[in-house]
């Protein structure tokens, strides 16, 4: 006999473990479903985003500006290194600890939250009487019924045509980030966050890095001012960046990787590496979970349809995260998994989309929330800027990390804030200040109000509001 639950939520990553503890906080008997492994065949939920996306390639960061903080920067301080050296495999095995403290803490908040979690493969069977059948294949194999039921399967790395993933030579992220030696010379495809952020990580630690773009733009959904100072300053550290690149053929050999392809001038080219990386988007995970069992409505690109309440064409059937419309981004899944939670306990859950805010880890952080001044413009909205620079700002000089600027947005008649953008240190941590206040529909001038404590970084928003009525302080 099935076991039965008020709610099945098939994937356990920032969409699905979220949307299942908000579920049982709520009073509902939940049960997820997540098949993803640690290196010993263990349980290891937290998705994509934990297992190999945010939080190991955030680890890797982290270890390779300490080595070229140590590398450049400590003199400065008077700290003297003699010695220096990276042994990657050690920076390796300490991302891998990183990620397991979050499986577990994952596994931990299943138990407090009384959640029943099932260790493999789920898809649909047939809907059956109150709701839907569910089988579970792998560790834990099972049968279960779920009243609702939340899809929250994520994505996975897209692989260039004629260039399939083998994980030593061609790399998706998941290689990416269990390279144990640094690589002389480093290829990557496609300069979006994922090609940036490793390209960092390789490119500090001693790698010749060169980043191949399809786009004639470099980060186009980027505010155009902010991101032609990122490719300065990328440029500058040493990642070589080509924009408009056709990639005409890809070979592997003992020596390593060949990319041949076409330059945004009609030149014929090869690239030549020791190992490359394949960052040129995700695909939904759809496959395998038998939605035609069930008749669950997929789109072209094989996400899942749903509406602005993330329903589906099924009565009972939600979707949220990587596997629907949207940008694939982690908070954004936990938001939608919250709200859903809510919404099938009869509450009003909410997801302004407009305010999801997105973040670069390279050095500087890049960071942005709302309308940039290109979509202003071809909108057709009157607007006011302000800019601040880090170079300006007291505890970015003690930091000794002036890179950058903040950049607010407002109506030209409301004063609204219509967008913030900042480059710069922490801007990761600086962009929750503008999602704030533009929930609130703030206006600069509330910023500009708003005492900021000295010295701080934050300061540098406060300063960029004070620009947009052109009265800064300290500039």
């Amino acid at each position: 006999m099935a076991d039965s639950f008020d709610v099945i939520v098939l994937g356990g990553g920032p969409g699905g473990y979220t949307a299942a503890i908000r579920a049982a906080q709520l009073g509902m008997n939940v049960a997820c479903i997540d098949d993803w492994k640690n290196a010993k065949g263990g349980a290891a939920p937290g998705g994509t985003c934990t297992n190999v996306g945010c939080i190991p390639s955030k680890a890797l960061l982290q270890s390779s500006e300490h080595f070229e903080q140590a590398e450049h920067a400590f003199a400065a301080h008077g700290i003297s290194v003699q010695g220096l050296k990276i042994d990657a495999a050690q920076m390796v095995a300490r991302k891998d600890s990183v990620v397991k403290q979050n499986n577990d803490g994952i596994l931990y908040l299943f138990k407090k939250n009384k959640i029943r979690f099932f260790h493999g493969h789920g898809s649909f069977v047939k809907a059956a009487d109150g709701g839907y059948e569910i089988a579970v294949t792998g560790a834990d194999k099972a049968t279960l019924v779920g009243r609702q039921v939340i899809v929250a399967t994520g994505s996975s790395a897209r692989a260039l045509p004629g260039a399939p993933f083998d994980e030593k030579l061609i790399l998706s992220n998941d290689g990416a980030l269990a390279i144990t030696k640094v690589p002389k010379k480093l290829g990557i495809i496609g300069a979006g966050v994922i090609g940036l952020e490793l390209g960092s990580v390789w490119r500090r630690l001693g790698a010749d890095v060169t980043i191949l773009e399809g786009l004639p733009t470099f980060l186009g959904n980027v505010d155009d001012q902010i991101a032609k100072e990122a490719r300065k300053v990328f440029t500058k550290q040493g990642l070589k960046i080509e924009l408009g690149v056709k990639v005409t053929g890809v070979k592997t050999s003992k020596k390593g990787v060949a990319v041949s392809y076409t330059s945004a001038e009609g030149k014929d080219g090869t690239l030549a590496a020791d190992q490359l990386i394949v960052s040129i988007g995700r695909v939904p995970n759809t496959e395998g979970l038998d939605a035609d069992k069930v008749g669950l409505k997929l789109g072209e690109r094989g996400d899942i349809t749903v509406d602005d309440a993330c329903r589906t064409n099924l009565p009972g059937v939600w979707a949220v995260g990587d596997v629907v419309r949207g940008p694939m981004l982690a908070h954004k899944a936990d938001e939608e998994g919250v709200a859903v939670a809510e919404r099938m306990a009869g509450q009003h859950g909410h997801v302004d989309f407009n305010l999801v805010p997105a973040v670069i880890y390279t050095s500087p952080e890049i960071a942005w929330v709302g309308k940039s001044e290109q979509q202003l413009k071809k909108e057709g909205v009157a607007y006011r800027a302000g800019t601040f620079p880090f170079m300006a700002n007291g505890r970015a000089r003690a930091l000794g990390d002036t890179t950058g600027m903040v950049k607010i947005l407002a109506d030209a008649s409301t004063d609204e804030v219509l967008g913030v953008h900042v480059i710069g240190p922490l801007a990761s941590e600086l962009i929750a200040e503008a999602c704030v206040a533009m929930a609130f529909r703030a206006s600069s001038e509330d910023i500009a109000r708003v005492c900021h404590a000295h010295p701080t970084l934050a300061e540098a928003t406060k300063e960029a509001a004070l620009a947009v009525d052109k009265r800064t302080i300290n500039f």
